[in-house]
């Protein structure tokens, strides 16, 4: 039953984009709690439940580094102070805008135009933190191959552990799982254009590294570790605590 890792951006508790993504799908991430999903016009309650259930499971957020078992010899303690070590020395910064994109199938929040300073963070958080990552074993491998990979992310896959990074790597906030049909994917998409009216085309302020952690297969991700990018922390855990 391993415990994995992984680094996002999530919008602090008190920000609106945080209230309205966690009512849509269903579940607080910083809390764990579970939340009422607000009826959408044209999707049934149990329809909108199956199409947040993925999402919702790994908590509103945006990767940065992908989920990660800890190596044999790393201890939870010691990744999260490396992780605080290292915020304090980054500085917020402002996504100029967002959109809702199509992307595979799933509907997410995505940068209006490239963001140099969010891919840069991305980058670093890849290289400087691998040295806390188990090795994928063969059973994690092929899992990611079976989804059909290009020559260049099995590279990536083989080397970081995660196909999708660096220059394979698109930042986004995801709000559904993958909706085969076209047509009910229009229907969902017109629904959350209603709900992020306040967020689309709105900056995004980027001001905090976040740990989420999951206990074990199957169970939800919940915010282990907050650190304020540039300095101070806030943190919130069962485990650990700041020094």
């Amino acid at each position: 039953m391993t415990q994995r890792y992984a680094l996002y951006y999530a919008p602090r508790p008190e920000d609106g984009l945080a209230a309205t993504a966690s009512q849509w799908l269903g579940r607080n991430p910083e809390s764990g709690q579970a939340r009422t999903q607000r009826p959408a016009p044209g999707i049934t309650a149990e329809r909108l439940a199956a199409i947040t259930a993925e999402p919702c499971l790994y908590g509103f957020h945006g990767t940065l580094k992908a989920p990660i078992a800890l190596a044999d010899d790393c201890l939870e303690r010691d990744f999260v102070e490396a992780v605080g070590r290292f915020a304090v020395n980054e500085r917020a910064f402002v996504v100029p805008s967002l959109e809702l994109a199509e992307l595979s199938g799933f509907l997410a929040l995505v940068p209006a135009v490239r963001c140099p300073d969010l891919q840069d963070l991305a980058d670093r958080c890849v290289l400087e933190f691998d040295e806390f990552r188990r090795p994928a074993d063969e059973a994690e491998l092929a899992r990611r191959r079976a989804a059909g990979l290009t020559p260049r992310q099995d590279a990536l896959l083989l080397r970081w552990g995660y196909p999708y990074v660096l220059d394979e790597w698109r930042f986004h906030l995801t709000l559904t799982g993958r909706i085969a049909c076209v047509t009910e994917r229009e229907t969902v998409a017109v629904a959350l254009r209603q709900r992020f009216a306040g967020v689309i085309e709105s900056p995004l302020q980027v001001n905090d590294l976040c740990i989420f952690r999951q206990p074990a297969p199957g169970r939800p991700f919940t915010v282990l570790a907050r650190f304020r990018l540039g300095g101070g922390r806030r943190v919130r855990t069962e485990t650990w605590q700041a020094p």
